[in-house]
């Protein structure tokens, strides 16, 4: 084993359908018994509590959101960020609203903050709705709630992948 530490950052909004789909992944990956170098969180949409997660110096972030990219609702996506993408952001980009989930933003800031964030990995699934009416949508639809299971099993490959895969190193940083 490497000793590689891993923050999972389940991320979104549940009063918005589908984007409560990082929020539900990480409430059933809470209860799971993890290898000890693995921290799961629900951040929701506190973007600040995040950006100060990722201060601890983890060797690898999985964020699990929704992420609307045009496939069938429910379609599961397996993401590695690109984290030299930091390096063009804009003084505003970097800024964190308090209360607010932009995922960009909230690695900005730790850049600003000077951290350095090594791996970014994003599960993500297709979502079927986003949006909210007066009264907002709370839970998931049928298709992004039949791929829970299935995104936690891309996360214990990915995490089995980070630990013990000579592939990633703990000292790896992104290009």
């Amino acid at each position: 084993m490497t000793g590689a530490s891993i923050l999972i950052a389940g991320v979104g909004n549940i009063f918005l359908g589908d984007d409560g789909f990082g929020v539900e992944v990480a409430q059933r990956l809470i209860t799971r018994k993890l290898p000890d170098s693995v921290r799961v969180v629900d951040f929701g949409i506190r973007g600040f509590d995040l950006a100060y997660a990722l201060m601890d110096d983890y060797d690898a972030t999985i964020l699990v959101d929704a992420t609307p990219r045009g496939g069938t609702p429910g379609t599961l996506y397996k993401i590695e960020g690109d984290l030299t993408e930091l390096e063009k952001l804009t003084e505003q980009q970097m800024s964190v609203e308090t209360h607010g989930m932009n995922p960009a933003r909230v690695f900005g800031m730790v850049k600003a903050m000077g951290g350095a964030p090594k791996r970014l990995f994003i599960v993500g699934c297709e979502p079927a709705t986003l949006e909210a009416d007066e009264e907002g949508r709370i839970g998931l639809s049928q298709a992004v709630s039949a791929s829970v299971n299935e995104a936690i099993s891309m996360i214990d490959s990915l995490i089995q992948e980070i630990l013990y895969s000579e592939s990633y190193p703990a000292t790896q940083t992104s290009h």
